[in-house]
């Protein structure tokens, strides 16, 4: 690649809208981009089975990088998830045992391999494990580690001063946590890293230990979250809200299209590689639901493959614009209701008594997604991430969600 198609490319990536912050500075990073070699990382703790797509756009602009020339790393914090990390946490995360790690990971690498190139010869992207290095650090170590940090640099974290106001406890493996994480930069021997803008606290604490450590810079380049623009809201591995990337081809239209609007463009500048100038043209071209119906099937294919997300559309299409299913019905978030037919039906229509219910299923009356449910009035429904669609008796419609 010429430095003229590098300077292209690392204009594109910069202007798309990922990246929200760079550190120190953004004219430094560009210039090394074009014509340097960086060892770029990302890591995430495997804190739940699968990835939603505000991770999946990590990973993409990773391998634009590795594109480039860079070498890329994807850091699997099989140590770290086992800490708990306080970002964004009103209280202590709870801890994964060894074995629910390794479960989590094997899920992970089958989703970010559609992603990146782990096969090139020449330059494949890698996977490391930061259990590798931390599991081996002494106590000795640990107070070396620590000894580069401040008690008040470590409480000027967000979340542990808002736990100090309200009094609620701040334990001592927390603190451990960034600097654990600090110290993967340092492992690793990074130029860059990669992260959320929810982690640059941690990111510069690898920053600092590397520089105090092996007196060597860092850049930290800090990525959007993909929150709603108009109510903030974001994904969540741990709390199993999102679009994941174990979705099969229909549940992953189906999710997107249930989204709302303001999230189209979102998913279009952050989930493909659409020019943003195409982009732009079909928002203007496009009413609302063929926007996002073209947003859902190029999603869609990068996961699932051209084929597959040509049946979902025409899945949708079936259901939806034929009007088989309604394009509105009401949604129903269970709680801590029972999960079993009956309570479902129970919270969608508390006006009808058991009895009727009951009538209505052994006639054939209610369906989820389609299947009949006569004789399973006692039957567990199992209540998928992106929702699952109840119609009661000719007129009544419900998404329930967990």
């Amino acid at each position: 690649m010429t430095i003229q198609e590098k300077t292209k490319k690392a204009d594109e990536i910069l202007r798309r809208g990922v990246i929200k912050q760079i550190l120190p500075t953004e004219r430094e990073f560009k210039d090394k981009l074009i014509n340097g070699r960086l060892r770029f990382y990302i890591g995430a703790d495997p804190t739940s089975t699968a990835l939603h797509l505000s991770h999946a756009k990590n990973y993409m602009l990773l391998e634009e990088f590795r594109q480039l020339g860079h070498e890329v790393i994807v850091l699997i914090g099989d140590f770290t998830a086992r800490i708990g990390d306080p970002t964004g946490k009103e209280s202590a995360r709870i801890q994964l045992t060894r074995e629910e790690v390794v479960k989590n990971v094997e899920g992970w690498l089958r989703q970010i391999k559609p992603l990146m190139d782990f096969s090139d010869k020449e330059n494949p992207a890698k996977i490391m494990y930061n259990h590798d290095w931390l599991s081996k650090l002494s106590m000795e170590d640990v107070v070396n580690l620590a000894s580069h940090v401040t008690v008040q640099q470590m409480l000027e974290r967000d979340m542990f001063e808002k736990r100090m106001k309200e009094e609620k406890p701040i334990f001592l493996h927390e603190f451990l946590y960034p600097l654990m994480q600090g110290y993967d930069s340092v492992a690793m021997d990074v130029d860059v890293e990669l992260c959320g803008t929810d982690q640059i606290f941690n990111a510069l604490m690898g920053r600092t230990l590397l520089k105090k450590l092996k007196n060597k810079e860092k850049f930290v380049v800090a990525v959007n979250l993909m929150e709603n623009p108009e109510t903030g809201e974001l994904m969540s591995k741990s709390r199993g809200t999102g679009i994941f990337l174990d979705f099969s081809s229909v549940d992953m239209y189906g999710a997107i299209m249930a989204q709302p609007d303001e999230m189209t463009e979102v998913f279009l500048v952050n989930n493909t590689r659409i020019p943003l100038e195409e982009i732009v043209s079909l928002e203007r071209s496009l009413g609302p639901k063929e926007f996002k119906m073209k947003t859902a099937y190029e999603v869609v294919k990068i996961f699932h493959g051209e084929k597959q997300a040509a049946k979902a559309q025409a899945d949708f299409v079936t259901k939806f614009q034929k009007k088989e299913i309604p394009d509105e019905m009401i949604e129903v978030g269970l709680g801590d209701t029972k999960t079993d037919l009956l309570s479902i039906l129970n919270k969608c229509l508390p006006e009808m008594s058991n009895s009727e219910l009951r009538r209505l299923v052994e006639q054939g009356g209610v369906k989820i997604d389609g299947k009949e449910m006569k004789n399973d009035v006692k039957e567990d429904v199992n209540i998928p991430r992106a929702g699952l669609v109840l119609k009661v008796g000719k007129r009544n419609w419900f998404r329930i969600k967990k």
